[in-house]
């Protein structure tokens, strides 16, 4: 009984653990709509996003409010977004989207995960040509009829539909984003996330077992760092 409440135990605290470094990362991504564009979601396309990607989180609506209220305050520090470039082990290229208080901190930071793990971050550009942003959007799949909702949502952009277990993934061009956004509030369908991404226009599949693990390991890194907000790669 001891080691399975030991066991209970890591995985319940491991769950807490990802969980504030999911709501850290969406209380910065409301920190940069807000002094974008405001505090009001009704004028603010990208707050309303990420207020959708936290209800979906399951973040408490009042910590939600408290992260726009102190985003309002000219004493709240600002965010800077960054995004880097660069190769992970085994010529695996990555892109790392980071909103950060202190780049320096940041930059060095990723330096040494990318170092370390036998990779070296590049210039800018130096992968970039190598992804195509899109818009993706995640919806609930129950009672949802793809032919129907197809026909409903063609006009806002949709360019892909796909069926991924319990979820409908959307994809649009990255210009169609808030097309689609504002067509879905319309349609009165409900986003449990909506984001910008960069997907590889291809995909490197050639990695043994060993050398995929090599390369998650600095994804695991990358992930686990407070400044960064998401992480792409073209690994298979």
């Amino acid at each position: 009984m001891g080691r399975a409440f030991e066991y209970r135990k890591a995985r319940k605290e491991k769950r807490w653990g990802q969980m504030a470094k999911t709501f850290t990362k969406i209380g910065r991504e409301i920190s940069i709509a807000v002094k974008e564009g405001g505090p009001d979601p009704s004028t603010n396309a990208r707050l309303r996003a990420a207020m959708q990607n936290a209800r979906g989180a399951n973040m408490p609506k009042d910590t939600v409010e408290a992260a726009v209220k102190r985003a309002s305050e000219k004493g709240e520090k600002d965010f800077n977004e960054v995004v880097y470039e660069g190769y992970g082990p085994h010529g695996v290229p990555i892109m790392v989207e980071c909103a950060t208080d202190n780049p320096v901190r940041t930059v060095a930071n990723l330096r040494v995960y990318f170092s370390r793990s036998g990779g070296a971050l590049g210039t800018n550009g130096s992968v970039d040509f190598m992804f195509s942003r899109k818009g993706v959007f995640r919806i609930p799949s129950e009672g949802v009829d793809l032919d129907e909702l197809e026909l409903d949502i063609i006009d806002f952009g949709a360019e892909e539909i796909k069926l991924q277990e319990d979820e409908i993934e959307i994809i649009t061009a990255y210009t169609d984003f808030g097309n689609m956004q504002k067509g879905l509030e319309e349609k009165g369908i409900t986003v449990t996330n909506a984001s910008l991404q960069r997907i590889p226009m291809s995909t490197k599949d050639d990695l043994t077992d060993e050398q995929a693990d090599d390369v998650e390991g600095l994804l695991d890194k990358l992930d686990d760092d407070d400044d960064v907000l998401a992480v792409f790669h073209n690994m298979a």
